[in-house]
C-alpha cells in the first residue's frame, strides 16, 4: 500500500490539467498543495488552498524550502522544468530526498505527455546505453500509436494567449515574478499578422516545393526548425541563437554534400515570425554559393516529407522520432534523449551528408517502449478525455516511484 503522498504543484500547463490532476490524487487519498508564481498560473487553479508567493527569485530557493519542510511535501511537479523557479525546486528536491517530476508534452506526440524525474532535454536521466534500454522494455506492451486525443489549434492559442496576458496584468499581484521568457510575450503575439502576410506571399514558392519533395524529384535533406525561445534550444543545445545553426548547416551542404542535394528547411509551426528565418537561411544560402540549393518551407505533411527525405537534421525536435519511425537518417545537433548509437549519426556533419549511419528500426521500436513504459503517459494538455486519461496515468505512476527511483 502506498503511503499517502503530499504533492506540491509549481507552475503548470494553460490549462485546467493541473486542478483536475490534483483532484485525482485527492481521489486516491493523497493530499495537494499550490505555490502560485502569477496571476496566470492561479486562474487556471481555482482551486482553494493555493499559496501565493510575492517574493523575489533570490529568496525563491530558502522560501520554498522551508515550505516543503512545513507541509511534508513529498512530491514536487513543474511545467517548463528549466524555468529557474523549477531548477530550484529540482536541487532542494534532491537535497532533501523529496521526488521532482517535470510534465511536458509528450516525445511520442500526439495523445502523449513526458513524465520525467527532475529534467528533460540534456539534463534528462533516461539512460541511453542500449542494453539498459533492452532492460527497461523487456516485458513491456509496445505502445498503441492511435491518436484518441485531438484539439484544434485556436484552442491551444487561445490558451496559451489568456495565461500570458493574465500573467501580464497581474504584475501588480506578483510584482518582482521572472517568466524568463526570450521575447516578451505581446510583442511576440504582435508578429503573428505581418508573419502571416509573409507566408501568403510565400506561398507558391512553398508549394513548389513541397510538390518536388513529394514527387520524388528532389533529393534533399529536411532540416526541421525549433523554436528559439524553447528551452530544448536555451538549455539543450550549444547554439545562442539559431541563426548559428542555420550558418553550421548550410556551410557544411557547401562544403561536404554531393552538388545535387538540396536542404529544405521546414519552419516551426507555432513560430511567430519575431525571427524572419526564410531571410536569414536566405542570406547566409546566397553568402555560401548554394542559394538555389536551399529552400524554406511553410507548413506541409510532415510524414509525406519526412519520407521522401534522404536524411533529416535537427536539433533536438521530437520530429526525430518520427523520422527514426520512418527509418530515415537523422543527426541530432542539441542533446536528445534519443540520440543513440544505432539510431543517429553519431559523426558529425561532414560525414553525415556523405554516410548517414543507418537506424537500427529493432533498437528504435525498443527506445520507444521504454520511453512509454516509463517517462510517457497517454493523455493531453487540451482534450478533456485527454486529461482525465492523463491525471489517472500519472496518479498511478507517482504511487509507483520504484519505477524511476528502484530501491
Amino acid at each position: 500500500m502506498t503511503p499517502p503522498l503530499k504533492v506540491l504543484f509549481l507552475q503548470g500547463p494553460p490549462t485546467a490539467f493541473w486542478r483536475e490532476l490534483a483532484a485525482a490524487l485527492e481521489a486516491a487519498g493523497h493530499a495537494t498543495a499550490k505555490v502560485s508564481l502569477h496571476l496566470g498560473d492561479a486562474l487556471y487553479w481555482r482551486r482553494p488552498g493555493a499559496t501565493r508567493y510575492r517574493g523575489t527569485p533570490a529568496d525563491w530557493p530558502a522560501w520554498l524550502e522551508a515550505f516543503c519542510e512545513r507541509e511534508r511535501v513529498t512530491d514536487i511537479l513543474y511545467f517548463a522544468d528549466r524555468l529557474p523557479y523549477h531548477v530550484a525546486a529540482a536541487e532542494i528536491a534532491e537535497r532533501r530526498g523529496m521526488r521532482v517530476w517535470a510534465i511536458e508534452n509528450g516525445y511520442l506526440r500526439p495523445d502523449w505527455l513526458t513524465l520525467e524525474p527532475f529534467a528533460m532535454g540534456r539534463n534528462s536521466r533516461f539512460p541511453r546505453d542500449p542494453d539498459r534500454l533492452r532492460d527497461l522494455a523487456q516485458g513491456q506492451e509496445a505502445p498503441d500509436r492511435k491518436v484518441r486525443f485531438n484539439h484544434g489549434f485556436l484552442r491551444e492559442a487561445a490558451s496559451d494567449v489568456g495565461y500570458n496576458l493574465a500573467m501580464l496584468v497581474g504584475r501588480p499581484l506578483y510584482p518582482h515574478f521572472d517568466n524568463d521568457r526570450y521575447y516578451p510575450a505581446i510583442v511576440d503575439y504582435l508578429c503573428w499578422a505581418p508573419n502571416t502576410w509573409r507566408k501568403l506571399a510565400r506561398r507558391r514558392e512553398c508549394a513548389r516545393v513541397e510538390a518536388l519533395c513529394t514527387s520524388g524529384k528532389l533529393d534533399y535533406t529536411l532540416l526541421a526548425m525549433q523554436l528559439q525561445s524553447d528551452y530544448q534550444i536555451r538549455a539543450s543545445s550549444d547554439y545562442v541563437h539559431l541563426s548559428e545553426m542555420l550558418e553550421e548547416v548550410i556551410g557544411t551542404l557547401a562544403a561536404h554534400a554531393d552538388p545535387a542535394r538540396h536542404l529544405v528547411v521546414k519552419g516551426h509551426p507555432l513560430d511567430s515570425g519575431w525571427e524572419n528565418w526564410p531571410k536569414v537561411m536566405a542570406d547566409i544560402a546566397r553568402r555560401h554559393g548554394v542559394a538555389e540549393r536551399v529552400h524554406w518551407l511553410d507548413g506541409g505533411h510532415l510524414g509525406s516529407l519526412l519520407r521522401g527525405a534522404a536524411s533529416v537534421i535537427t536539433v533536438n525536435s521530437t520530429v526525430g522520432l518520427h523520422s527514426l519511425r520512418l527509418r530515415v537518417p537523422i543527426l541530432t545537433l542539441g542533446s536528445a534523449v534519443y540520440d543513440i548509437a544505432g539510431l543517429t549519426h553519431q559523426g558529425g556533419l561532414a560525414t553525415f551528408w556523405q554516410t548517414p549511419e543507418p537506424v537500427d528500426h529493432a533498437l528504435y521500436k525498443t527506445l520507444e517502449t521504454a520511453m512509454a513504459a516509463r517517462i510517457q503517459v497517454r493523455g493531453s494538455f487540451y482534450d478533456p478525455a485527454g486529461r482525465r486519461a492523463a491525471a489517472e496515468a500519472i496518479t498511478r505512476r507517482l504511487e509507483q516511484p520504484e519505477i524511476y527511483w528502484p530501491g
